[in-house]
Order: C-alpha cells, then sequence, then structure tokens
C-alpha cells in the first residue's frame, strides 16, 4: 500500500481540466464538484500539501466521514480514466485512497465492511455455505474429468443469479463443449474487496487458490460469464500474485469462438429491437465490445440497435464497486437514466453480459417507470438454440 506522499505522484499529473466531471455516474447523480473525480484529487492534493501557511490561516483541509464518503461513492467504472487526457489509471488509483483511508481508520462503508466479514468466513460476499455453491448445476449436464474449460461461477451467479449460469452451462453443453466446475472449492474472485480498499485477503488468500486450483488439476482454459470476475482475475491477478498459468475467457468470447467454428448455431428467431449495455469490467476495463454483439447478430430476427453511449463511452449501470450495496438509492438512479437511453434508442429488450447489470438496470427500469426487461446474452442465446 502506498502512502498519502506516494499517491501524491499520480495526483500531480492531473491538469484539473475537468473532462472527467460529466462522465462521472456519481456526479449526475450529485451536480456537486466535490463528487468528481477532479474534485477528490484536488481534496487529495490539498491534504499532501498543506503548509505551516495553512495551519496559520486556519485553512486546514483534512480527512473527516464526509469525504471518506465521497471517495467510497464510486461505481469503479473507468469513464474517469478513459477520458483523462494525461491517462491517469483512476480505478487502480481510486483503490489505492480507499486502501490508504482505511489504513486512517477512515472507512470502509458499513456495508463494505459486512461484504468482508462473510467473505473471511464463507469466501463469498452472501454468507451461504461453501456445499451450496454447485447446487445450481443442473443434473443432466455432466462433469468432465477432461475438460475443454473449467467454468469459473461466480459467487453472484451461484448464489443469486442462478439462471444465467445454468444458461451457460447448457449453451457449452449443446455446443459439445465438455466441462468442469470447482464447486465447493471455488472463492470469491476478491473483486468486491480490490473495489473497496480491501486488498490484503485477495493477495494472501483469495486470488492464490483460485490459481492453485486450477493448476492442481492441470485445467488449462477458464470461462466466465460475471464481468467482474473476468477483469479481476485477467488484470487484477497478474499484477497481484503473477500470471495465471491457464487461458482466460468470458463467455461471450467462447461463444463467439464457437460460433465461427460452426459448433454453436442458432435455429430459433428472437423477434425483438434489442440494445447492448457494456458492462464497464467487461468493456472499459477488459475491452471486450466485439464478442456479445457478434453473438446477438449471430441470432436470426433479432435487431442490434446502439444507444447514444456505447463502448468505451458507455454509460455506468451504478452497480459496480460496492456502489449498490452501500448507495442503493443513487445506483438505481444512474440504472434509470441508462434504461432511458436503451428506450430512446428504440429497443424493446435490454441485453448485456453481468449479472450485477442485469439486476441493477432491472431496478432502473422499475424507478424510471418503463416496461423493459434486461436479459443476459446466454439467456437470449438458449432461447434460440
Amino acid at each position: 500500500m502506498r502512502n498519502i506522499s506516494e499517491i501524491q505522484k499520480d495526483l500531480n499529473a492531473c491538469l484539473q481540466c475537468g473532462y472527467c466531471r460529466d462522465p462521472c455516474p456519481v456526479y449526475t447523480c450529485y451536480g456537486w464538484e466535490s463528487a468528481t473525480p477532479r474534485g477528490k484529487v484536488y481534496y487529495l492534493k490539498q491534504i499532501a500539501n498543506r503548509t505551516p501557511v495553512d495551519r496559520l490561516l486556519r485553512r486546514i483541509p483534512k480527512v473527516d466521514d464526509k469525504f471518506t464518503e465521497r471517495i467510497f461513492q464510486c461505481t469503479s467504472c473507468g469513464a474517469c480514466e478513459h477520458h483523462c487526457h494525461v491517462e491517469i489509471e483512476f480505478p487502480h488509483l481510486w483503490e489505492e485512497v480507499k486502501e490508504w483511508l482505511i489504513s486512517q481508520g477512515y472507512g470502509p462503508m458499513e456495508a463494505h465492511t459486512r461484504i468482508a466479514e462473510r467473505v473471511l468466513s464463507k469466501k463469498n460476499p452472501y454468507n451461504e455455505p461453501a456445499e451450496k455453491r454447485p447446487a445450481w448445476l443442473p443434473k443432466d449436464i455432466k462433469l468432465s474429468d477432461d475438460p475443454d474449460v473449467v467454468f469459473f461461477t461466480g459467487c453472484t451467479e451461484a448464489y443469486r443469479m442462478q439462471p444465467l449460469a445454468v444458461a451457460t452451462a447448457e449453451l457449452l453443453d449443446k455446443a459439445g463443449v465438455r466441462i468442469a466446475i470447482m464447486g465447493e472449492d471455488e472463492w470469491c474472485c476478491g473483486s468486491p474487496l480490490l473495489r473497496t480498499g480491501q486488498k490484503s485477503m485477495v493477495v494472501q488468500e483469495l486470488a492464490p487458490h483460485n490459481v492453485r486450483e486450477m493448476e492442481k488439476h492441470g485445467w488449462k482454459v477458464m470461462v466466465t460469464a460475471c464481468a467482474g470476475c473476468y477483469n479481476t482475475i485477467k488484470n487484477d491477478y497478474p499484477r497481484l500474485i503473477g500470471e495465471p498459468s491457464f487461458e482466460l475467457y468470458h463467455v461471450t468470447e467462447y461463444f463467439d469462438k464457437l460460433i465461427k467454428d460452426g459448433k454453436l448455431k442458432f435455429t430459433k428467431e428472437f423477434k425483438k429491437k434489442v440494445a447492448y449495455h457494456d458492462p464497464c469490467h467487461l468493456g472499459r476495463h477488459a475491452k471486450v465490445y466485439d464478442p456479445p454483439r457478434n453473438i446477438l447478430r449471430a441470432i436470426p430476427g433479432l435487431e442490434l440497435v446502439e444507444m447514444r453511449h456505447e463502448r468505451d463511452d458507455a454509460l455506468c449501470c451504478g452497480a459496480g464497486g460496492g456502489f449498490k450495496s452501500a448507495f442503493n438509492d443513487m445506483a438505481e438512479t444512474i440504472a434509470a437514466d441508462r434504461v432511458k437511453e436503451a428506450v430512446e434508442a428504440g429497443a424493446e429488450v435490454i441485453v448485456t453480459s453481468c449479472p450485477f447489470c442485469q439486476v441493477n438496470l432491472n431496478a432502473g427500469a422499475k424507478k424510471a417507470g418503463l416496461n423493459i426487461k434486461t436479459m443476459d446474452v446466454a439467456q437470449v442465446a438458449l432461447q434460440c438454440v
């Protein structure tokens, strides 16, 4: 963990230009400069650079509960980094600032503390027993001792969004792919802890365990359907514990590959106008844009429409970075804005490839009073094979 003077080296690169302001989903809710990346950077610089004159004149910027709350009011969407003209790696910076705040006795939010306690106890943020983790698996799907891929289910799909896990497994099975799962030996990837400044357990326990499980069995390919798991294993594991020995796919990448290889074919129509929502952790963070769209274009009868903000410029759904768990009302307001864009584009259905996006966009539609449903790519695809 870096101290404030080391973090300051990154802060000094900030030009205070404000290009990060308007894309910030939290700023769109608040409208206050203190909620913007620029505002947070400015205040941090004042803390790091305060002088005896500041003390004499009682200009003493300090860490307090309100500033701490502002730092944790971040969806980890990465829009600030995408629009930054000096290419500050803001998502990692905010994680380090959260970690520093916690070391000073401020934060995390109460909801984030509970998540960490559950992960420490049960290796998932939902406080569910390990033996229930593989309970979603349909009885007609046979696991292989020599799999083509290992399906890393993720906590949310294993315990809360089981239909998404089922759709993924059934599509792989229908394409003739031999699969295995870690089952009770699968632990949380660590994303909820990393995004909320609680990194140590990820480095010491979670990441090494999940990598060891793959290597212990000699498994060579992992797929996951959760954008958060994918981003964490792809981008965070290498910098935290070293490059894993196995190949990693998001399921949309793998399904796209199966379609191109002629192993996954769609014979039924989906006669709807569909807007695809880019999850921040799959899109801006991991640069996976075309595979989910390729899948949707391969489905007969489906008309793909794009929203005003898409790909690198896609609006956040509001659910990431632990934001929804601590600030649910704002998260749903952010989601409502995204749903409105889909309706304006003429969509009848929103499709995404992240369980958190699906949950929050459906909540946003309800909040906005709009009758439009969000589905997962795998759910749509399964209806059409």
